[in-house]
């Protein structure tokens, strides 16, 4: 995943000291009660889709943005799920982060899900009742996306 230009910036300034930076994660779900998944390029793994959010940006524009981005699917939010705090992390290069993440429950609206950037090496919805292993973090993601009514969840 290509780091964000203010993010190289700070990283100038503070070296490899622990960010606490603004994540989003996308749970979007088509008629057919599929999710679409990216196949991450960095680790290889299933995912939900998730990302950085610019400065100034809404969560949920940037979600949507994301969503287009690394898939090239065109979604639009239905719920806040989740508002929860996710690391620290430690990236290969020592980087270290802490994600204040925004969940959002998406609607498929357009487009043929397709590989749409270097971020990831493969793209395509999935049978609730098939999916690739996900993290528990995602999994936890999508049964909120699953059972959302409105109310978010809140980490405490």
């Amino acid at each position: 995943m290509p780091t964000p230009d203010f993010v190289l910036s700070l990283r100038e300034k503070i070296g490899h000291e622990l960010l606490w930076l603004p994540g989003i994660t996308g749970v979007v779900l088509n008629g057919d009660q599929q999710v679409l998944l990216v196949r991450r390029a960095d680790n290889g793994r299933w995912t939900l889709i998730t990302g950085m959010l610019e400065p100034g940006e809404e969560p949920a524009a940037g979600t949507l943005r994301e969503v287009q981005e690394e898939t090239g699917v065109t979604a639009e939010i239905e719920h806040l799920i989740h508002v929860g705090s996710h690391g620290p992390i430690t990236f290969p290069n020592g980087d270290r982060c802490t994600f204040l993440n925004v969940g959002f429950r998406c609607r498929y609206v357009s487009g043929q899900a397709r590989v749409n950037d270097d971020e990831s090496t493969d793209v395509g919805w999935f049978d609730l009742d098939n999916l690739p292993e996900l993290s528990e973090r995602h999994l936890m993601l999508l049964d909120l996306a699953l059972e959302a009514d409105g109310v978010p969840a809140f980490e405490r």
